[in-house]
């Protein structure tokens, strides 16, 4: 009878491995049979570590996968990996021995079909819009009529030619031209640094600074646009000081930049027609409202003319107005002529009235009693009394001086041809209408007297100067 061997025997015969020894052999025959693999989940956990590598993990609903993008590799991929991306990774499966784990090095990933990058770009679009970058109000009006114009495009597709040539039909302006790649690695960053470098550019500077932007593409498929739809493109055009037109695929094509631009043109070459208006219609317009303006104005000045016409018939006739104030004048004169003698009349009654006053006999008998008593007063006020009369001889002398210069005067106007009337009782006759007929007048000329009587009432002088016999009347 063969006797059975104990059941731990083989056990004790297998080799035996250190821990470094055996992760090795695991590592080895891992990557040896899953050297190169496509691996489909769902990206969960992705950071960026200050490195630059990638961590992230690949699920689906029964299992999870870590994986690794190397700092290389995330530099030059285009697609920026986010939670909850469906993705297919390729690369290559090994282990980590020091967390007794393994792992997928990507070597490249792309979405898993379209759905799932529509998927990713609507999350996208509800981020950005929930920030507030696809506002209304952020939304700038397009200048009428640019001087200088910036795009943002290929140089040498057809794009720019379109542009060019639309321009040109329409209304040439002055265009800068901003070259990018428009798809593929490293696009989307040139796309936001040509945004922001037209809207670094000075104003008055050696580069003129536009005064609108258009970034435009043409056509393709979801994956070509894809540049467009970059968070640091959409972020730059809705930064931009400058108004901008997105031009990007043909018209039912959409792109994020659609969103956050101030206008979408749905084609390049609609977009240029938005930039500028046509010169043609601009010069009828223009022309237009030229003759319209000349229309206005021609009847406006009619209008004008006939108003000056209906308030000059309104205006009295310029020699009728002359003519009464010629007839004004006249009326003047004789009133100054009339005043000019009771003027002379009354201040002969003021010297007569002066000279009445001061006569010789009241001086001196105003000294005289002034001098008895001035002797009746003590010595001490004497001497200043004394003085004082002789200051009030001085000023009386002085005023007998003003008398008999007025009394020269009245001779000068009396020498002139004027006289003085006296009536009966001795007073001056001031008017014509204080004589009566028969009243015995006495006429001081300046070299005598003569008595007269009044054989008439006075007659007034019809206004205008006219009488029934052409004289003026007589007093006497």
């Amino acid at each position: 009878m063969t006797q059975t061997p104990p059941t731990d025997a083989p056990r004790l015969n297998l080799p035996e491995y250190t821990v470094s020894e055996l992760s090795a052999a695991v590592k080895r025959n891992l990557e040896q049979g899953f050297s190169y693999v496509r691996v489909r989940g769902e990206v969960s956990g992705f950071k960026r570590v200050a490195s630059g590598h990638c961590y992230l993990s690949l699920k689906d609903a029964d299992a999870v996968l870590d994986a690794v993008i190397w700092r290389t590799l995330a530099q030059r991929q285009s697609l920026k990996p986010e939670d909850g991306m469906e993705v297919v990774c390729t690369g290559r499966i090994t282990t980590y021995p020091g967390r007794s784990k393994y792992q997928l090095i990507v070597e490249s990933m792309e979405l898993a079909g379209v759905g799932a990058l529509l998927k990713m770009l609507e999350e996208r679009r509800k981020r950005l819009a929930a920030e507030g970058l696809f506002d209304e109000s952020r939304k700038k009006p397009l200048p009428y009529l640019p001087e200088v114009i910036g795009v943002v495009t290929s140089p040498t597709g057809a794009v720019i030619r379109d542009i060019l040539h639309r321009l040109e039909d329409r209304f040439p302006r002055r265009v800068l031209l901003w070259p990018v790649a428009v798809q593929g690695e490293g696009a989307a960053e040139q796309v936001a640094a040509a945004i922001e470098g037209f809207n670094r550019l000075k104003p008055g500077g050696p580069v003129p600074r536009p005064d609108l932007l258009i970034v435009a593409r043409g056509g393709g498929s979801l994956e070509d646009l894809m540049a467009f739809n970059e968070e640091i493109v959409v972020r730059a055009a809705a930064a931009s000081a400058i108004p901008l037109i997105s031009a990007v695929g043909h018209e039912t094509d959409t792109t994020l930049i659609d969103y956050a631009s101030d206008r979408r043109a749905p084609t390049p070459t609609a977009a240029a027609e938005m930039a500028v208006p046509v010169r043609l219609d601009l010069l009828a317009e223009v022309s237009e409202l030229g003759g319209r303006t000349v229309t206005a104005l021609v009847r406006l000045l009619d209008e004008r003319r006939l108003r000056v016409e209906g308030l000059a018939r309104g205006l009295p006739d310029p020699r009728s107005v002359l003519e009464t104030a010629n007839q004004r004048l006249d009326d003047w004169a004789d009133r100054l002529a009339n005043g000019l003698g009771q003027f002379v009349r009354l201040q002969q009654q003021r010297l007569a009235a002066s000279a009445n006053r001061l006569s010789a006999e009241a001086m001196r008998a105003l000294i005289a009693q002034a001098r008895n008593k001035l002797n009746a007063l003590p010595d001490r006020l004497r001497s200043g009394m004394h003085r004082a009369l002789e200051r009030e001889a001085e000023r009386l002398k002085g005023l007998a001086g003003r008398l008999e210069s007025n009394r020269q005067a009245l001779q000068n106007i009396l020498a002139r041809g004027y006289a003085l009337v006296w009536g009966p009782d001795g007073k001056p006759v001031v008017s014509a209408g204080a004589v009566a007929h028969g009243m015995a007048l006495t006429l001081e000329f300046h070299d005598g007297k003569v008595t007269a009587i009044a054989d008439g009432a006075m007659r007034r002088k019809p206004r205008g100067g006219k009488s029934g016999d052409g004289g003026q009347g007589s007093l006497l």
